[in-house]
Protein backbone atom coordinates (compact mmCIF):
# COMPACT_ATOMS: atom_id res chain seq x y z
CA UNK A 1 0.00 0.00 0.00
CA UNK A 2 2.80 2.11 1.19
CA UNK A 3 4.55 1.86 -2.33
CA UNK A 4 1.26 2.26 -4.21
CA UNK A 5 0.87 6.24 -2.35
CA UNK A 6 4.40 6.55 -3.09
CA UNK A 7 4.51 6.24 -6.87
CA UNK A 8 0.94 8.08 -6.82
CA UNK A 9 2.43 11.14 -5.23
CA UNK A 10 5.97 10.72 -7.72
CA UNK A 11 3.45 10.39 -10.69
CA UNK A 12 1.41 13.60 -9.66
CA UNK A 13 4.65 15.57 -8.96
CA UNK A 14 5.94 14.61 -11.96
CA UNK A 15 2.50 16.04 -14.16
CA UNK A 16 2.91 18.98 -12.14
CA UNK A 17 6.68 19.62 -13.44
CA UNK A 18 5.61 19.01 -16.73
CA UNK A 19 3.07 21.57 -16.80
CA UNK A 20 5.04 23.96 -14.31
CA UNK A 21 8.42 22.84 -16.02
CA UNK A 22 9.99 21.94 -12.63
CA UNK A 23 13.51 20.09 -12.83
CA UNK A 24 13.80 17.90 -9.85
CA UNK A 25 11.38 16.47 -7.23
CA UNK A 26 11.34 18.17 -3.35
CA UNK A 27 13.78 17.96 -1.54
CA UNK A 28 13.83 16.37 2.51
CA UNK A 29 12.14 19.42 4.62
CA UNK A 30 14.78 21.54 6.14
CA UNK A 31 16.67 20.06 9.51
CA UNK A 32 15.95 22.96 12.36
CA UNK A 33 19.58 24.03 13.62
CA UNK A 34 20.34 22.92 17.59
CA UNK A 35 20.88 25.29 20.03
CA UNK A 36 23.92 27.33 19.48
CA UNK A 37 27.28 27.98 21.90
CA UNK A 38 27.03 23.83 22.92
CA UNK A 39 28.00 21.76 19.73
CA UNK A 40 31.66 21.83 19.55
CA UNK A 41 32.92 22.59 23.72
CA UNK A 42 34.71 20.30 25.05
CA UNK A 43 33.55 18.21 28.20
CA UNK A 44 34.87 15.26 30.13
CA UNK A 45 35.09 12.26 28.18
CA UNK A 46 36.06 14.34 25.26
CA UNK A 47 39.54 13.70 22.65
CA UNK A 48 41.35 15.89 21.19
CA UNK A 49 44.60 16.10 19.30
CA UNK A 50 46.94 18.68 19.91
CA UNK A 51 49.84 19.90 17.19
CA UNK A 52 52.42 22.24 18.45
CA UNK A 53 54.55 22.69 15.39
CA UNK A 54 58.06 22.06 15.69
CA UNK A 55 57.49 19.70 18.67
CA UNK A 56 57.33 16.39 16.52
CA UNK A 57 58.43 14.33 20.10
CA UNK A 58 55.18 15.05 22.11
CA UNK A 59 52.07 12.85 22.28
CA UNK A 60 49.39 13.97 19.75
CA UNK A 61 45.87 13.00 21.72
CA UNK A 62 44.53 14.04 24.86
CA UNK A 63 41.20 12.92 27.09
CA UNK A 64 39.19 15.67 28.68
CA UNK A 65 39.23 14.80 32.38
CA UNK A 66 36.36 14.13 34.31
CA UNK A 67 37.21 17.42 36.53
CA UNK A 68 36.82 19.27 32.62
CA UNK A 69 41.18 19.39 32.79
CA UNK A 70 43.83 17.59 30.64
CA UNK A 71 47.38 17.05 31.48
CA UNK A 72 50.11 18.66 29.17
CA UNK A 73 53.20 18.44 28.76
CA UNK A 74 55.51 21.48 29.88
CA UNK A 75 52.35 23.18 31.37
CA UNK A 76 50.97 20.54 33.66
CA UNK A 77 47.05 21.10 34.55
CA UNK A 78 45.16 23.27 31.81
CA UNK A 79 40.96 23.76 32.63
CA UNK A 80 39.85 22.83 28.73
CA UNK A 81 35.62 22.33 29.54
CA UNK A 82 33.39 24.56 28.15
CA UNK A 83 36.02 25.97 25.41
CA UNK A 84 35.73 25.71 21.39
CA UNK A 85 38.88 23.61 19.95
CA UNK A 86 40.17 27.25 19.00
CA UNK A 87 39.71 28.85 22.38
CA UNK A 88 41.91 25.79 23.81
CA UNK A 89 44.61 26.39 21.36
CA UNK A 90 45.05 29.97 22.07
CA UNK A 91 45.06 29.02 26.01
CA UNK A 92 47.98 26.40 25.36
CA UNK A 93 49.83 29.01 23.13
CA UNK A 94 49.46 32.00 25.99
CA UNK A 95 50.29 29.08 28.68
CA UNK A 96 53.35 28.08 26.83
CA UNK A 97 54.53 31.92 26.58
CA UNK A 98 53.85 32.62 29.85
CA UNK A 99 56.01 29.51 31.31
CA UNK A 100 58.86 30.76 28.82
CA UNK A 101 58.33 27.52 27.02
CA UNK A 102 58.34 28.76 23.88
CA UNK A 103 58.52 32.15 22.62
CA UNK A 104 56.21 32.35 19.68
CA UNK A 105 54.13 28.68 19.45
CA UNK A 106 52.17 27.48 16.72
CA UNK A 107 49.47 25.49 18.23
CA UNK A 108 46.37 23.36 16.51
CA UNK A 109 43.88 21.74 18.11
CA UNK A 110 41.23 19.25 16.70
CA UNK A 111 38.46 17.46 18.03
CA UNK A 112 38.74 13.34 17.20
CA UNK A 113 36.13 12.85 19.23
CA UNK A 114 33.10 14.15 21.41
CA UNK A 115 32.56 11.58 23.67
CA UNK A 116 30.13 13.75 25.75
CA UNK A 117 27.95 14.51 22.57
CA UNK A 118 26.03 11.71 21.57
CA UNK A 119 23.42 10.74 18.88
CA UNK A 120 20.81 7.84 19.04
CA UNK A 121 19.84 5.46 16.54
CA UNK A 122 16.94 3.10 16.83
CA UNK A 123 14.40 1.37 15.24
CA UNK A 124 15.22 -1.18 12.25
CA UNK A 125 19.32 -0.78 11.99
CA UNK A 126 21.25 -3.76 12.75
CA UNK A 127 22.77 -2.36 15.92
CA UNK A 128 20.89 0.43 17.27
CA UNK A 129 22.10 2.02 20.29
CA UNK A 130 23.90 5.58 20.93
CA UNK A 131 27.06 6.99 19.19
CA UNK A 132 29.91 9.07 20.12
CA UNK A 133 29.55 12.55 18.14
CA UNK A 134 32.68 12.47 16.16
CA UNK A 135 33.30 15.84 13.78
CA UNK A 136 31.27 15.94 10.74
CA UNK A 137 28.84 13.04 11.28
CA UNK A 138 26.37 12.95 8.69
CA UNK A 139 22.93 10.48 9.03
CA UNK A 140 24.50 8.23 6.23
CA UNK A 141 27.67 7.53 8.60
CA UNK A 142 25.46 7.38 11.40
CA UNK A 143 23.57 4.60 9.67
CA UNK A 144 26.64 2.72 8.89
CA UNK A 145 27.77 2.87 12.23
CA UNK A 146 24.85 1.26 13.27
CA UNK A 147 25.87 -1.42 10.90
CA UNK A 148 23.11 0.02 8.23
CA UNK A 149 19.62 -0.83 8.01
CA UNK A 150 17.81 -3.89 8.53
CA UNK A 151 16.04 -6.03 5.91
CA UNK A 152 12.33 -4.42 6.87
CA UNK A 153 13.69 -1.04 7.29
CA UNK A 154 11.54 1.88 5.72
CA UNK A 155 14.40 3.89 4.38
CA UNK A 156 11.51 6.41 3.16
CA UNK A 157 10.38 6.69 7.00
CA UNK A 158 13.70 7.59 8.98
CA UNK A 159 12.88 10.20 11.81
CA UNK A 160 15.07 12.86 12.94
CA UNK A 161 14.10 14.78 16.39
CA UNK A 162 16.26 17.52 17.11
CA UNK A 163 16.58 19.62 19.77
CA UNK A 164 15.15 23.33 18.61
CA UNK A 165 16.70 26.69 20.48
CA UNK A 166 13.82 27.10 22.45
CA UNK A 167 13.69 23.94 24.74
CA UNK A 168 11.62 22.14 22.47
CA UNK A 169 12.18 19.39 20.11
CA UNK A 170 11.39 19.05 16.44
CA UNK A 171 10.84 15.74 14.25
CA UNK A 172 11.04 15.35 10.82
CA UNK A 173 10.47 12.76 8.14
CA UNK A 174 13.42 11.76 5.87
CA UNK A 175 13.69 9.51 2.94
CA UNK A 176 17.34 7.89 3.39
CA UNK A 177 16.56 6.84 -0.45
CA UNK A 178 16.62 10.76 -1.80
CA UNK A 179 19.66 11.69 -0.04
CA UNK A 180 21.75 8.30 -1.37
CA UNK A 181 20.66 8.99 -4.25
CA UNK A 182 21.82 12.33 -4.37
CA UNK A 183 18.33 13.89 -4.96
CA UNK A 184 18.81 15.15 -0.86
CA UNK A 185 21.95 16.58 0.80
CA UNK A 186 22.84 13.99 3.41
CA UNK A 187 22.30 15.60 6.90
CA UNK A 188 25.16 16.97 9.89
CA UNK A 189 24.24 15.14 12.67
CA UNK A 190 23.96 17.68 15.60
CA UNK A 191 24.96 16.29 19.74
CA UNK A 192 21.63 14.74 21.31
CA UNK A 193 19.65 14.14 17.73
CA UNK A 194 18.09 11.01 17.86
CA UNK A 195 16.95 8.96 14.72
CA UNK A 196 14.49 6.25 14.33
CA UNK A 197 13.77 4.24 11.00
CA UNK A 198 10.18 2.78 10.82
CA UNK A 199 9.36 -0.90 9.81
CA UNK A 200 8.09 -1.43 6.13
CA UNK A 201 4.66 -2.57 6.31
CA UNK A 202 4.26 -5.54 3.90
Amino acid sequence: MLRVTRFSAQFAWAVLCAVQGCASPPPNPEVPLAPAGERTTLAPGDVFQLKIVGEKDLPDEYQVASDGTVDLPYIHTVAVVGLEPQEVARLIRERLIEEKVLTDPAVVVSVKEYVSKRVTLLGEVQKPGSFPLTPGLTLIQAVSQAGGFTSIANKGQVHLTRAAKNGATNTIVLDMGAITEGDAPDIPLQPGDRIYVKERIF
